[in-house]
């Protein structure tokens, strides 16, 4: 079978859906894998779909790919830029693109089962392929696994997956241990008593106490914690009121906070709720704030000798210049659990995707060109080649690192 994976892909840019709404993304991915000989699960998860090729006794290794864009209008300018509007869990109308790359891995990964079910006489084993839903909301591999993955499929050996990043395409940066930070999303909602705005004395103004928390929750990581422990508290949404002169009940504000470590994530919690209760009793507020959590992704963290195995198969493959450590990333991934789950040694590593000329500066700084669009944003988009040749390699390598080679 011979698969266009440049054409694949532009497909896949320019029709993405949003987190457990990966219909067509799962239909497609599930046709490719139908028709190499997998036998194919699907809507595990909700969108989940899972292929396994069983080709003798052996190793069972697992490839995976999270299929699920984002609430972002695009502006690359693209001729296959997307135009889709989806509708989000809470019911709102939202542009739609692929600003992660998860386009990227799902190419990738069709063309890896593509490679290795043309190869299946040279190995034995069984191999996995995983398309994942809904990895943005950070519950998608888990909701797999309750939905009784498991049970369907055999428990992997190790689990093995990529993810784009704006570093030099043909590059991969892979490390052992601790590879990204655990990721918490949450909401306070702060309460104040409303009034006139010309009469500001009758009231307890939650945007006021909004600010002031704000400001003080950036002194936790500058004024808490030890310089050599990193994390990340960012205030990324401030809501409250309706006009200019009512001052309102209530101030929410949304967090994201990144940690490299259980013990420093529940520091950094505790000193949330602190900090938001503080400066409600400091501002004489009628009742403490609520604290809602929503997203959590745990640590990502690489076994060792399994990484080691893998970066050895890379250099040996692409080439030791090509390889490096990233350093612990304060991006976050739920990809861990599929391997938690199985118990099995996870591998996961960074795929370059952008455009190799525009990197003369790191040779000299180790530092990324400012201008070059990050994961997330409306200008994110990969160079096609080489990055969708090496991701589809590197997934190959790996796999075929594990697979029993057929004597």
């Amino acid at each position: 079978m011979t698969i266009d994976l440049e054409e694949l892909y532009k497909d896949l840019h320019a029709h993405p859906e949003l987190s457990f709404q990966e219909t067509r993304t799962a239909g497609i991915a599930a046709g490719y894998l139908e028709d190499l000989g997998f036998t194919v699960h699907r809507n595990i998860g909700k969108t989940g779909v899972v292929g396994v090729l069983d080709n003798g006794p052996g190793p069972v290794v697992m490839l995976r790919a999270d299929m699920d864009a984002l609430p972002v209008k695009e502006a690359t300018g693209l001729d296959y830029a997307s135009t889709a509007v989806g509708v989000d869990h809470e019911g709102k109308d939202m542009p739609v693109m692929h600003a992660c790359g998860h386009d990227v891995h799902v190419s990738c990964l069709v063309g890896a089962v593509d490679v290795l079910a043309a190869q299946r006489h040279e190995w034995q084993g069984t191999l996995i392929a995983l398309f994942q839903p809904a990895e943005e909301w950070g519950g998608g591999a888990e909701t797999m696994v309750a939905d009784g993955l498991y049970d369907a499929v055999p428990k992997p050996d190790v689990v093995l997956g990529q993810h784009v990043a704006p570093f030099p395409a043909g590059w991969f940066g892979i490390r052992p241990g601790v590879t990204m930070a655990s990721a918490d999303s949450l909401n306070i909602t702060l309460h104040g008593r409303g009034g006139h705005g010309s009469r500001p004395e009758t009231t307890i103004d939650p945007v006021l106490m909004a600010a002031a928390t704000t400001v003080r929750l950036q002194g936790i990581v500058s004024r808490e914690l030890a310089p050599s422990d990193s994390a990340v508290v960012t205030g990324g949404q401030i809501h409250s009121g309706t006009k200019n002169n009512i001052i309102p009940e209530t101030a929410t504000l949304g967090l994201s906070v990144r940690t490299f470590s259980d013990a420093i994530r529940d520091k950094i919690l505790a000193s949330i709720e602190r900090i938001a209760k503080g400066e409600s009793t400091a501002s004489g507020a009628p009742k403490d704030p609520e604290i809602h959590f929503e997203e959590h992704f745990p640590l990502t963290v690489n076994d060792r000798a399994a990484t080691e195995r893998v970066s050895a198969a890379f250099r040996a493959k692409f080439g030791e210049t090509q390889i490096i450590d990233p350093g612990p990333v304060s991006g976050s991934e739920d990809v861990g659990a599929l391997a938690n789950a199985a118990g099995a040694p996870l591998v996961f590593w960074f795929l370059g995707g952008a455009e190799p000329s525009l990197f003369k500066e790191w040779a000299t700084t180790g530092r990324l060109p400012e201008d070059i669009p990050s994961n997330h944003s409306p200008y994110f988009a990969p160079v096609i080649q080489p990055t969708l040749a090496r991701g589809t390699e590197a997934l190959v390598t790996a796999a075929r690192e594990y697979l029993a080679t057929k004597s």
